[in-house]
């Protein structure tokens, strides 16, 4: 599934929610590492690995910085600490600040429109992108990828999970909320042949205009779960009334969520020795539990690679 093909109609009603959140999340998130110096991130101190970053292209040591295109927001991948401030956070962010601190670089993010992202990189204004992207083989055509997640879609249920909820099979025959236009309404219609085979009875499928008003349903008890990213979901499960409103079901025959698809770290091809140390200083950071430790504080373990792989993506 494409992590951002409908991301924007998922994300625009999850801004709200999301920047309620981030205040109380702030205290807890490091300054930007200083370039050199390795640092800490989510709790975790990170020291520069000297050999990885002798092994960085000469432009980049010579200016101490990775120059990073990103979409903001889109929860909880990236996000602006308070509405109307450039001051990020997120996912991906505090991932990069990790990548940096073990490189002895910086990653500096700049917004850039989603669509114009990979032809910035192309065009050399910028060496990466971090922003939730989906590893696929047309886009490997002019970027490579180093790949952290694994996302699809995810189940969100009322807190405690009243009706035991673990499966997708357990939609049928239940009234389950869902946002319109979406690959998550796609999911749950080729899903109800199965219900149907089954005889567990169709899915209720019940569709909103916006992500925030099928959640407002699921709190009202007139739907049973929602259908959404599981990144969104894993999030606002987390952070919802500091989130005790929500619960993610966590089906271990998908960690990743539902039609779960690689996203990736996009690096220009023309610096393949970028990507080799942006991929070893990853896996570094997976083996020593910071990449755990970051996906934690955004409610999306579940979705961390155990192995940082290149180019993921097989269609």
């Amino acid at each position: 599934m494409n992590a951002r093909s409908v991301r924007r109609l998922a994300a625009a009603t999850a801004v709200t929610t999301a920047l309620t959140a981030i205040t109380a999340c702030s205290s807890d998130d490091d300054p930007a590492p200083p370039a050199g110096n390795g640092g800490t991130v989510a709790g975790v101190r990170i020291e520069k690995d000297a050999a990885l970053h002798d092994a960085l292209p000469a432009e980049i040591k010579e200016a101490g910085t990775v120059k990073v295109a990103t979409d903001v927001p889109y929860p909880p991948f990236e996000m602006y600490v308070e509405e109307g401030k450039s001051e990020l956070t997120g996912l991906d962010y505090d991932l990069a600040q990790a990548l940096g601190a073990k490189l002895g670089v910086r990653f500096v993010f700049s917004p850039q429109k989603f669509d114009g992202i990979v032809p910035a990189i192309q065009a050399g204004k910028f060496h990466a992108a971090m922003s939730a992207i989906t590893d696929n083989k047309e886009r490997q055509q002019v970027v490579d990828f180093v790949d952290y997640s694994r996302s699809g879609s995810g189940i969100l249920v009322a807190e405690g999970n009243p009706e035991g909820i673990a499966t997708l099979d357990d939609l049928c025959g239940e009234r389950i909320a869902v946002q319109v236009a979406t690959n998550q309404l796609d999911l749950l219609k080729e899903h109800q042949a199965r219900c149907e085979e089954a005889g567990d009875g169709r899915i209720d499928i019940q569709t909103f205009p916006k992500d925030s008003d099928a959640q407002l349903a699921l709190r009202s008890g007139k739907v049973v779960a929602q259908l959404l990213t599981k990144p969104a979901a894993g999030w606002t499960a987390k952070t919802a009334d500091d989130g005790k409103t929500f619960d993610l079901v966590e089906d271990p025959a998908a960690p990743g969520g539902y039609k779960a698809s690689p996203n990736g770290i996009a690096v220009t091809k023309k610096l393949p020795d970028l990507t080799d140390a942006i991929q070893k200083a990853l896996q570094a950071l997976i083996d020593d539990g910071t990449v755990t430790k970051i996906f934690e504080k955004y409610g999306v373990a579940s979705i961390a690679v155990k192995e940082a792989t290149r180019n993921a993506a097989v269609d």
